[in-house]
């Protein structure tokens, strides 16, 4: 009988804490050092604040693992180039932060 393996997801690094599901990834990035999520979970969102990106100008505010505190990524709260709009309420999570689970 097989085994009941359940969905692909990413924990934090530091604890092992359950933050992504596979399944919201969006986009691997260009150079694949981060993802770029639709949704996060088990996180703690930080202070608003204006950073000039590579993609641009956003606001952004850090994204902390819920249990242990370890800064994971960041959200996107507003990106002002409308190019860069479908960002916005999106999450970036390092790549070397987070570790894959049940793969």
């Amino acid at each position: 009988m097989a085994e009941v393996i359940g969905p692909r997801l990413y924990s934090c690094c530091n604890c092992r804490n359950e933050v992504a599901l596979h399944d919201d990834v969006i986009s691997k990035g260009r150079n694949r050092r981060a993802f770029l999520f639709s949704h996060a979970m088990n996180i703690v969102v930080g202070h608003k604040e204006d950073k000039q990106l590579m993609t641009g100008l956003h606001t952004v505010a850090d994204v902390y693992c819920s249990d242990c505190r370890q800064v994971l990524g960041w959200k996107y709260e507003q990106a002002y180039e409308e190019t860069q709009k479908y960002r916005e309420g999106k999450f970036i999570l390092e790549k070397s932060k987070i570790v894959k689970e049940n793969w």
